[in-house]
């Protein structure tokens, strides 16, 4: 991927979090503590949560990557600071805020790819489960492991049960066991798994082939894709015919179907 960067569409958001956009609309968001493994301590919550909204407000943004740096990808909530807060009302808040992260990446228009290159466990294990799709190393390993502390990993359940068998995400919230990244491929926690020096070329070549499909096409697709997953069969087929009947409609498909017909490259640039 790119490297250039617009500034204008990346808020500064410090060390923590290193925010970049390129001139396509990748933006690339890198969790930046790993003496800490990058965990999810209340300023990294506000620097992600900042983070995403300033891609929901970027008409140009086309694509997320969330990274990180360090041996981990991310291994959760900070335990030291709600040790330091036994209240109640403070984890509730806290969570609280977790899962609005997490809403605010469901609701995305674009794309949300996780690049994977280490430890994900816990919150960290949700943040994966949560993006749309994710890429991860060899070296990668998943799990949601609370319960070791004696705290039953109930939010990041949510993601994590949408996305595997509810038996195989039972297990790992019940023994707190870790899997392997070809484990988790396998039960579709991730997409694919590569060497760890193959990780970036990997998520560029994702990206290079979902950004030459429309963003618009996309961006309803995704809406209705999530929404469909909610509700009954019956529904989900009345969401999705009226999602199609309007994609079909567009411009977009317009040109992509006279372009099938015409026997050449749709034109989505004009």
């Amino acid at each position: 991927m790119s490297q250039a960067t617009d500034s204008s569409a990346a808020p500064d958001l410090g060390d923590m979090l290193l925010h970049s956009r390129d001139e396509r609309g990748v933006h690339t968001l890198t969790l930046n503590t790993p003496r800490s493994f990058n965990v999810l301590s209340e300023a990294m919550l506000a620097a992600l949560q900042a983070a995403i909204d300033a891609v929901a407000a970027d008409p140009q943004a086309r694509l997320v990557v969330i990274g990180a740096s360090g041996k981990a990808f991310c291994a959760g909530h900070d335990l030291k600071e709600m040790r330091a807060h036994p209240e109640q009302a403070y984890y509730q808040a806290l969570f609280a805020r977790c899962s609005r992260l997490m809403l605010a990446i469901r609701r995305l228009e674009v794309p949300v790819i996780a690049r994977v290159q280490g430890l994900a466990t816990a919150a960290g294990c949700q943040l994966v489960a949560q993006c749309d799709l994710a890429v991860a190393s060899e070296t990668a390993s998943f799990g949601v492991n609370g319960i070791d502390v004696g705290l039953f990993c109930a939010t990041p359940g949510v993601a994590l049960s949408r996305n595997i068998l509810p038996k195989q995400a039972m297990e790992m919230l019940l023994t707190g066991d870790f899997i392997s990244a070809d484990e988790a491929c396998s039960r579709g926690l991730v997409n694919r798994v590569v060497a760890p020096d193959a990780l970036d070329s990997e998520v560029a070549s994702l990206v290079d082939r979902i950004l030459a499909k429309p963003p618009e096409a996309i961006a309803m697709g995704k809406a209705l894709f999530y929404r469909q997953l909610e509700t009954g069969m019956e529904s989900a087929y009345q969401l999705a015919g009226q999602t199609m009947a309007c994609n079909m409609a567009h411009p977009v498909a317009q040109e992509g179907v006279q372009a099938f017909i015409d026997k050449r490259a749709p034109n989505w640039r004009a």
